[in-house]
Protein backbone atom coordinates (compact mmCIF):
# COMPACT_ATOMS: atom_id res chain seq x y z
CA UNK A 1 0.00 0.00 0.00
CA UNK A 2 1.27 3.44 -0.88
CA UNK A 3 2.05 5.75 2.02
CA UNK A 4 3.28 8.94 0.38
CA UNK A 5 0.81 11.43 -1.05
CA UNK A 6 2.72 11.47 -4.32
CA UNK A 7 2.48 7.68 -4.59
CA UNK A 8 -1.26 7.80 -3.87
CA UNK A 9 -1.72 10.46 -6.52
CA UNK A 10 0.32 8.42 -8.98
CA UNK A 11 -1.96 5.42 -8.40
CA UNK A 12 -5.04 7.58 -9.06
CA UNK A 13 -3.52 8.95 -12.26
CA UNK A 14 -2.53 5.51 -13.52
CA UNK A 15 -6.08 4.23 -13.01
CA UNK A 16 -7.54 7.10 -15.05
CA UNK A 17 -4.92 6.78 -17.77
CA UNK A 18 -5.44 3.02 -18.00
CA UNK A 19 -9.19 3.45 -18.53
CA UNK A 20 -8.66 6.02 -21.26
CA UNK A 21 -5.96 3.99 -23.01
CA UNK A 22 -8.03 0.79 -22.91
CA UNK A 23 -10.94 2.67 -24.47
CA UNK A 24 -8.63 3.94 -27.22
CA UNK A 25 -7.27 0.46 -27.92
CA UNK A 26 -10.80 -0.95 -27.99
CA UNK A 27 -11.83 1.70 -30.47
CA UNK A 28 -8.86 0.85 -32.70
CA UNK A 29 -9.74 -2.86 -32.54
CA UNK A 30 -13.31 -2.08 -33.57
CA UNK A 31 -12.16 -0.19 -36.66
CA UNK A 32 -9.75 -3.01 -37.56
CA UNK A 33 -12.51 -5.60 -37.13
CA UNK A 34 -14.81 -3.61 -39.43
CA UNK A 35 -12.00 -3.39 -41.97
CA UNK A 36 -11.32 -7.14 -41.77
CA UNK A 37 -15.02 -7.86 -42.28
CA UNK A 38 -15.12 -5.56 -45.29
CA UNK A 39 -12.09 -7.26 -46.84
CA UNK A 40 -13.53 -10.70 -46.12
CA UNK A 41 -16.82 -9.76 -47.80
CA UNK A 42 -14.97 -9.23 -51.08
CA UNK A 43 -16.41 -5.77 -51.77
CA UNK A 44 -13.45 -3.57 -52.74
CA UNK A 45 -15.33 -0.26 -52.40
CA UNK A 46 -16.54 -1.17 -48.93
CA UNK A 47 -13.02 -2.27 -47.97
CA UNK A 48 -11.53 0.99 -49.23
CA UNK A 49 -14.08 3.03 -47.29
CA UNK A 50 -13.34 1.04 -44.12
CA UNK A 51 -9.59 1.51 -44.72
CA UNK A 52 -10.02 5.28 -45.05
CA UNK A 53 -11.89 5.45 -41.74
CA UNK A 54 -9.51 3.10 -39.91
CA UNK A 55 -6.31 4.82 -40.98
CA UNK A 56 -6.75 8.09 -39.03
CA UNK A 57 -7.97 6.15 -36.00
CA UNK A 58 -4.79 4.06 -36.00
CA UNK A 59 -2.62 7.16 -36.41
CA UNK A 60 -4.46 8.81 -33.51
CA UNK A 61 -3.49 5.79 -31.40
CA UNK A 62 0.14 6.38 -32.35
CA UNK A 63 -0.07 10.06 -31.41
CA UNK A 64 -1.65 9.19 -28.07
CA UNK A 65 1.04 6.60 -27.37
CA UNK A 66 -1.15 3.51 -27.02
CA UNK A 67 0.25 1.66 -30.03
CA UNK A 68 3.69 1.75 -31.62
CA UNK A 69 4.04 3.55 -34.93
CA UNK A 70 5.85 0.65 -36.60
CA UNK A 71 3.01 -1.67 -35.63
CA UNK A 72 0.52 0.67 -37.26
CA UNK A 73 2.69 1.02 -40.36
CA UNK A 74 2.94 -2.74 -40.68
CA UNK A 75 -0.82 -3.24 -40.22
CA UNK A 76 -1.73 -0.52 -42.72
CA UNK A 77 0.76 -1.85 -45.25
CA UNK A 78 -0.57 -5.40 -45.02
CA UNK A 79 -4.19 -4.31 -45.15
CA UNK A 80 -3.53 -2.04 -48.10
CA UNK A 81 -1.83 -4.91 -49.93
CA UNK A 82 -4.83 -7.17 -49.23
CA UNK A 83 -7.19 -4.54 -50.60
CA UNK A 84 -5.07 -4.05 -53.74
CA UNK A 85 -5.18 -7.74 -54.53
CA UNK A 86 -8.99 -7.79 -54.38
CA UNK A 87 -10.80 -7.94 -57.69
CA UNK A 88 -12.78 -4.86 -58.70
Amino acid sequence: MAYHESAKKSIRQIKKRTLVNRARIGRIRTFLRKLDDAVASGDKEKALAAFRTAQPELMRGVNKGVIHRNTVSRKLSRLSARIKTMSA
